[in-house]
């Protein structure tokens, strides 16, 4: 009988494109809320050092917009020439501490905040988003070869400020994720319709970053499986569209992820919906409102251990492609049961939040177990500066 391989060591050095790795660990990309004027802060700086020295492989900067207009709030880091000089700071320090820098790149489209940008958000449909209580215009041609430019241009200025990888936002329903979704694009031209048309945005994007870097860096994409919204994107559908971006070669690995920051965005992040502590970062009559009829919105969903295996498994089934299971993974033997299941990385969030030195203590005692208690109240920090309210 043919023995099964070992999996492999989540402590060990990993590979990822032309990368190595001191672990197969990622500090997921949460929006850190600490880039005022669009720049880096010494708090972003601190925020990613902490993590790096509590002993992750490597972490994510958020949000890393591709476009002026592709930012969900005006203070979000959009990639230009002045924002390199902080960048250069953040990777320096984040380097010093052993571990890699990855820049989360893209277009929040219709999740943009437009009234906050003081420009029209861009979605694949001309619509109204109650959120923000503003009309979403539909992109042009013009518009998409222009925002799928600016990735590259945004990849490229990554490097010269020191990033080990990009990651390419492409979940979420952001823009390229706003096109895959048979709910939000409604068009009939050649970017509407069929999976193979609405799948063109997010392979041109790849691609175009692919084109631009080369294997200088490593190429990820956060790509979701499914939007968590009826009638949205759903697993039969991404599952074709990873294949083609396997075949294109665009990324090293995909980051699978689920959701709707436009339509549903705790079928993501799972467990207690903060609804009274998301209203009171809202003025009046925004935080009545969110109050009354939040939970239509924020919806609440269980919380467990390594929540999106089920779907993911689907994806290491039909991928050879490197992938980094993301979801409730808080603890070593869920690291070890990713590994044990094929996937080559696993990524953290909240449970870092509240203890960056968490890896370390894992490390050293495997029996370890996070504080987090899933809680999400550290969802709406992110306008004050992300943080767990009860570390």
């Amino acid at each position: 009988m043919d023995r099964l391989p070992t999996p492999p060591d989540v402590f060990g050095q990993a590979r990822l494109g032309p990368l190595t790795l001191r672990n197969r660990i990622i500090k997921a990309a949460t929006f850190e809320g600490m880039t005022k004027g669009a720049l880096v802060s010494d708090d972003l700086v601190e925020f990613h050092r902490k993590h790096a020295a509590g002993g992750i492989g490597m972490t994510t900067v958020a949000y890393c917009a591709a476009a002026p207009e592709g930012r969900t709030e005006r203070d979000q880091i959009w990639m230009r020439p002045d924002a390199l000089p902080g960048l250069r700071r953040l990777t320096d320090a984040v380097h010093a501490e052993g571990a890699a820098a990855s820049a989360q790149i893209g277009h929040a489209g219709p999740v943009a905040n437009g009234k906050s940008n003081r420009v029209p958000a861009l979605g694949p449909s001309a619509s109204f988003n109650p959120q923000a209580m503003q009309a979403t215009r539909r992109a042009t041609p013009a518009d998409i070869e222009r925002v799928t430019a600016a990735h590259a241009q945004a990849a490229l200025l990554a490097i010269e400020a020191g990033f080990d990888a990009i990651e390419i936002h492409l979940g979420h329903n952001y823009f390229a994720s706003s096109f895959l979704s048979p709910k939000i694009n409604k068009r009939r031209d050649g970017y509407g319709g069929s999976l193979a048309n609405r799948a063109k945005v997010a392979l041109g994007v790849t691609r175009a970053v692919r084109d631009a870097v080369g294997d200088r860096v490593a190429i990820l994409a956060k790509f979701n499986m499914d939007d968590g919204v009826p009638g949205g994107l759903w697993l039969d559908e991404s599952l074709q569209v990873a294949q083609w971006i396997e075949r294109d070669g665009g990324v090293d690995a995909l980051e699978l992820t689920a959701g709707s920051s436009l339509l549903n965005p705790m079928y993501l992040f799972r467990g207690d919906a903060p609804i009274r502590e998301f209203a009171a970062t809202f003025n009046q009559p925004m935080r009545l409102g969110i109050k009354l009829v939040g939970d239509r919105f924020i919806r609440t969903y269980p919380y467990r251990e390594v929540y999106l295996l089920d779907s993911a498994r689907q994806f290491r089934a039909a991928l050879k492609l490197p992938l980094v299971l993301l979801g409730g993974i808080s603890q070593r033997t869920t690291m070890d049961l990713a590994m044990a299941e094929g996937f080559q990385f696993v990524a953290m969030a909240r449970a870092l939040l509240r203890e960056p030195d968490l890896i370390n203590r894992i490390q050293r005692d495997s029996a370890t177990r996070s504080l987090c208690i899933h809680c999400n109240k550290c969802m709406p920090t992110i306008f004050t500066g992300t943080h767990c309210v009860l570390a």
